[in-house]
């Protein structure tokens, strides 16, 4: 009963307020810039060099994660598998979504209109596929809706191991929070950098599974942090003739430096080896070349 009350009284609290500090967008943005010099070998690519289908990353919803920001490693990765990976920065429409086959959406500050998740519905349920990633506050709240209609129940709170300072969680095949599937072949673990949870409403594949010790604040000083054993930081599903890879973390796919020290964190992080062949299978699953 001693572990049960230094979680809910003050060990947790006082590393959850440190954390919300870190966390929020300001702090974020001058304390984060991508590892131009990561390069992880990729033994075969999938696609000859420009030869593979076009991948969208939106920009047009004021994303924390662009194409020539923090998530440059992630398009130089996918570009040297052979996508095309080009930015987006106008709003989603049938015509706009036409030519990709990858949408990839990274922490949008912007609310989506009606219309844009009507046009990224049927976009998918034609036959594209989306990427999507919704991570801690204020993250989460602007793909509550579109995450919605394909059966996506974000949570939007802070996702902490209260006895783990550094805010990482590893996810393993060891201990079952890395779940077994075709994303996953080849991968023992997989670091993700706190993010937020999510449920699915839908039948899907669960990938990244919380374990019995993460809690979710909802904000800093929450009095209520919400046990979060078996909700989701990972996973895919089919919606029509399309397919949907889901994230509630996306530092998990970018290669940064971070604070005044440069930290390494992400796809460059030591605890993170695997993430990196972890996204080009999740690539490859959405684009069925797995």
């Amino acid at each position: 009963m001693r572990w049960k009350e230094d979680v809910m009284q003050s060990k947790p609290k006082l590393l959850f307020s440190l954390l919300f500090l870190l966390m929020t967008a300001s702090g974020l943005a001058a304390q984060q810039v991508p590892d131009t010099e990561f390069r992880p070998p990729i033994e075969k690519p999938a696609y000859p060099a420009g030869k593979g289908p076009i991948v969208l990353i939106d920009e047009a919803h004021k994303n924390f994660h662009t194409a020539a920001g923090r998530y440059l490693p992630f398009a130089e990765l996918l570009r040297r598998d052979g996508y095309v990976v080009k930015p987006s920065a106008v709003q989603f429409t049938a015509k706009t979504l036409r030519d990709a086959k990858v949408l990839v959406i990274a922490n949008a500050v912007e609310v989506f209109t009606t219309q844009e998740i009507a046009a990224v519905r049927a976009w998918v349920k034609g036959g594209g596929a989306l990427l999507l990633i919704a991570d801690h506050p204020p993250f989460a709240a602007p793909a509550a809706e579109l995450g919605k209609v394909f059966g996506i129940n974000f949570l939007s709170g802070v996702a902490v191991e209260p006895n783990n300072r550094s805010g990482r969680i590893v996810f393993r095949r060891a201990d079952r929070t890395l779940m077994d599937h075709p994303v996953t072949k080849g991968i023992e673990e997989v670091a993700t950098f706190t993010g937020t949870s999510f449920q699915l409403d839908k039948s899907g594949q669960p990938l990244l599974v919380f374990g019995s010790d993460v809690y979710s604040w909802k904000e800093e000083n929450d009095p209520n942090p919400v046990l979060v054993k078996g909700h989701l930081q990972g996973a895919v599903l089919e919606f029509g003739k399309g397919r949907i890879a889901v994230f509630g973390e996306a530092a998990m796919f970018s290669a940064q430096l971070s604070g005044p020290d440069k930290r390494p964190m992400g796809m460059n992080a030591p605890i993170a080896k695997q993430n990196s062949q972890f996204l080009l299978n999740v690539m490859h699953w959405l684009t069925r070349v797995m």
